[in-house]
């Protein structure tokens, strides 16, 4: 049953109107604006009847007030005995659904409301199906946006991204309903793991977010993982059968809010990061994103074949650019190459793409180089420096996080998807050119810098090349 609040200084008016409502509805009465407010915030009524004129605060500014709290609009029917009709205008004007002359035949009223909380019944069911993923039943990526935005802001939590491993195989295998099919019974494993006042939508494809309410403690989310995973399999199972082969699992890249801020999108960006360190290590686990701080590494699942030892070592959901890597598995991959180089039969070639900002250029940050000039603590007697000494000392200009990605970008979409990039501080970046002559190295050169101008910051960088063949 419907509730609604009633509004009116006017005690004779209040319990007649409400015992008009009280056959169809549950009410509640507030014989003034500040009353009323503490009484929706208590009760979360349906739609608010309120008288226009009252001492203290008018109909009028106890509508604004609740929006303006609430972030919503929120049904509002006046009720009023003043004859003028710029009163009537006014109201609709300030967002009021129907206006209502004292006296009034309670069979007009009840109409009139039934016909609000119809139309706002038919709004919301509007808004759902707009907002809803129609495969799944979840929030789309659209909705789930909007609704995290707010979220971040005012809640303390763990937004965590979500992506199922392995599903291309799936479609390959066995077909799109079947993909269907495992991407239904997947929103509702991750369902059933977090609760009903928890967030979660599906952003596309195979990739689902989700945001649990109060949760900042990492054992909890290893439990998610480990339970999204076993029921996954299980589900899988049923559906394509025991013999089923195909390494199904879950990755979660997780970050604490409001420990790791508040914005939505910069906090999705790390639940991003911490979502790829888990699929760089063996997937099927989770990652907490912390800053400055190491992510741990995740143990490869648990295999019984070659079969599924080929399938966790292939890559998938491939993407037509370049590969990526953080600084040691580069480095494995740099040394390999130069172990099997013998006698020119490879040719491979390491490039340095050093960025530098141009004079007056605004984006950038300035750092203290203080660690080269301070000895070791045995000699910290004569190494230490004065307050004055550092900060006169000479500072290096550090390129904005914002350029430094807008330009890996460029180099991922331009090269190919066997050459391998790594980014060893914001201002450079190292690649391996796999099997390219020496002198073709300035034709890709000329295509970074070709795509490197469509960019914004184009013209606030300078930037240098160096490169050289791979040799044993």
């Amino acid at each position: 049953m419907k509730k609604i609040l009633i509004v009116d200084d006017m005690m004779v008016s209040l319990m007649m109107t409400e015992n008009i409502l009280a056959t169809q509805y549950i009410t509640v009465c507030a014989s003034s604006g500040k009353e009323a407010i503490e009484m929706y915030r208590k009760e979360r009524p349906d739609m608010v009847l309120s008288d226009l004129r009252m001492p203290g605060m008018s109909g009028y500014e106890l509508q604004l007030t609740l929006q303006e709290e609430y972030h919503t609009i929120i049904p509002f029917m006046f009720m009023t005995a003043d004859p003028n009709e710029e009163t009537e205008s006014k109201g609709f004007d300030n967002g009021a659904m129907d206006f209502i002359r004292k006296p009034f035949r309670p069979d007009v009223l009840l109409r009139r409301i039934a016909n609000i909380l119809q139309t706002v019944e038919q709004i919301q069911i509007l808004k759902k199906n707009a907002g809803t993923d129609a495969l799944t039943g979840l929030l789309n990526k659209a909705s789930s946006e909007e609704e995290l935005k707010n979220i971040c802001r005012a809640s303390m939590g763990a937004l965590m991204m979500i992506d199922l491993d392995s599903f291309k195989l799936v479609n390959d295998l066995h077909g799109h309903a079947m993909g269907d099919k495992i991407l239904i019974a997947f929103a509702d494993i991750i369902r059933s793991a977090v609760r009903p006042s928890d967030l979660l939508g599906r952003m596309g494809g195979d990739e689902f977010i989700a945001f649990c309410y109060g949760l900042d403690d990492e054992a909890v989310v290893s439990h998610k993982a480990e339970f999204i995973n076993d029921r996954l399999v299980e589900a899988a199972k049923k559906l394509m059968g025991e013999d089923m082969n195909i390494p199904l699992g879950a990755s979660i890249g997780c970050v604490f809010v409001p420990a790791e801020g508040i914005v939505f999108e910069d906090l999705y960006k790390k639940a991003d990061k911490a979502l790829y360190n888990v699929k760089q290590h063996g997937k099927h686990g989770y990652s907490i994103y912390r800053q400055n701080q190491q992510i741990n590494d995740m143990e490869i699942a648990d295999v019984t074949n070659l079969s599924n030892i080929k399938l966790i070592l292939e890559e998938r959901n491939q993407k037509e650019e370049a590969t990526v890597l953080g600084l040691e598995n580069f480095r494995a991959i740099y040394r390999f190459l130069r172990r099997i180089t013998r006698d020119g039969r490879m040719s491979d070639c390491i490039l340095l793409v050093s960025l530098s900002p141009k004079e007056d250029t605004q984006v950038v940050e300035e750092v203290p180089k203080v660690n080269e000039e301070i000895q070791s603590t045995e000699d910290s007697s004569t190494s230490k420096m004065s307050e004055e000494e550092l900060m006169s000392q000479e500072k290096t200009k550090v390129l904005s996080a914002e350029i430094s990605e807008a330009f890996l970008e460029v180099l991922k979409s331009t090269l190919r998807r066997s050459d391998t990039i790594t980014q060893s501080s914001n201002n450079q970046f190292i690649i391996i050119l796999y099997d390219i002559q020496l002198d073709n190295v300035h034709l890709v050169i000329e295509r970074i810098d070709r795509n490197w101008q469509h960019s914004n910051f184009y013209d606030k960088v300078d930037y240098n090349y160096e490169y050289d063949l791979i040799k044993s």
